[in-house]
């Protein structure tokens, strides 16, 4: 449940950006589908990408996981 909750909160501030998953996992130098597989729930992200993704986001851990 808790990946999904998160997949869902990334996906909130992706939109925010107005960026596809494409081009913000480009932008933190991620594989797109590894990136579209976090956001969808489906994978078990590792804390060191879970760091990439705050920073790409510029919001701290502690934001990123706020209501997951």
């Amino acid at each position: 449940m808790i990946k999904k909750k998160l997949g869902l909160r990334l996906k909130e501030l992706r939109q925010k950006t107005g960026l596809s998953q494409e081009a913000f996992a480009l932008s933190i130098n991620m594989d797109r589908t590894y990136y579209a597989s976090i956001e969808s729930g489906k994978r078990n992200v590792a804390l060191v990408n879970l760091e990439k993704i705050a920073k790409g986001f510029k919001v701290s851990l502690s934001e990123l996981f706020k209501g997951v």
